[in-house]
């Protein structure tokens, strides 16, 4: 890839990724690179970088005959990923009980108290990464946040967020207060506690929505969940 190619290949693979979160990509989908040149308006060159990009990512994987498509996640590994999540993030709030500073912590409230007002709108899915991102920042930890990055783009296979449904909107918001009023105690045990109950909660959502699906299907569709 020539030296020009490459902003290009980073742009290409932040368009996918967004579009992965969003639902736009969903699991099996194939990744032409004629395609996916003409939509985004690009050569091949940095469609193909981003591509690369995502199969280091464990996003993409290459099937005979087929090529590049996102994967699939089965039971498992969906069981498994927010098992490591509910550790991780569990972890970020026990540690930031213990070291964020005051407006850290007056910033992550406001952060909640204008997810309380959007509700499940559009804008309340990047507020609501944004409190997360922030509660991580907090925690002060530099190799909990690149083991938290990896697994969050394993995660975006899923699709969208869980908060798309308005009553799982509210329940995360009381959740994250929970864990704001732990933190602010500076009891970390229990902000550890709150933060594992929210994940676990949102892992119960998917479950659900698995549970929903044609008995023949054995795999998660990010649109759908």
């Amino acid at each position: 890839m020539r030296d020009d190619d490459a902003p290009q290949g980073n742009a290409a693979y932040k368009r996918l990724m967004t579009e992965l979160r969003e639902g736009r990509l969903s699991p099996g989908e194939r990744l032409r690179e004629t395609e996916l040149a003409e939509r985004l308006g690009m050569s091949r060159t940095p469609v193909r970088e981003a591509i690369r990009q995502l199969e280091a990512d464990g996003i993409v994987s290459h099937i005979p005959r087929q090529g590049a498509c996102i994967r699939s996640l089965d039971y498992a590994e969906v069981m498994e990923l927010y098992e490591m999540r509910a550790v991780l993030e569990g972890t970020a709030a026990r540690l930031a009980a213990r070291v964020a500073s005051d407006i850290e912590l007056e910033e992550l409230c406001d952060m909640n108290r204008g997810l309380a007002s959007l509700g499940n709108a559009p804008e309340a899915f990047t507020l609501n990464r944004q409190f997360h991102a922030a509660l991580l920042d907090a925690a002060k930890n530099r190799f909990l946040t690149r083991s938290i990055h990896t697994l969050q783009k394993a995660l975006m296979i899923l699709g969208p967020t869980t908060l798309t449904e308005p009553e799982r909107a509210a329940r995360a918001v009381a959740e994250h207060r929970d864990v704001l009023e732990a933190i602010k105690m500076r009891d970390a045990l229990a902000a550890e506690a709150a933060m594992r109950a929210h994940i676990e909660a949102a892992q119960r959502v998917r479950v659900r929505a698995l549970r929903a699906r044609p008995a023949e299907a054995d795999t998660y569709d990010g649109n759908l969940l």
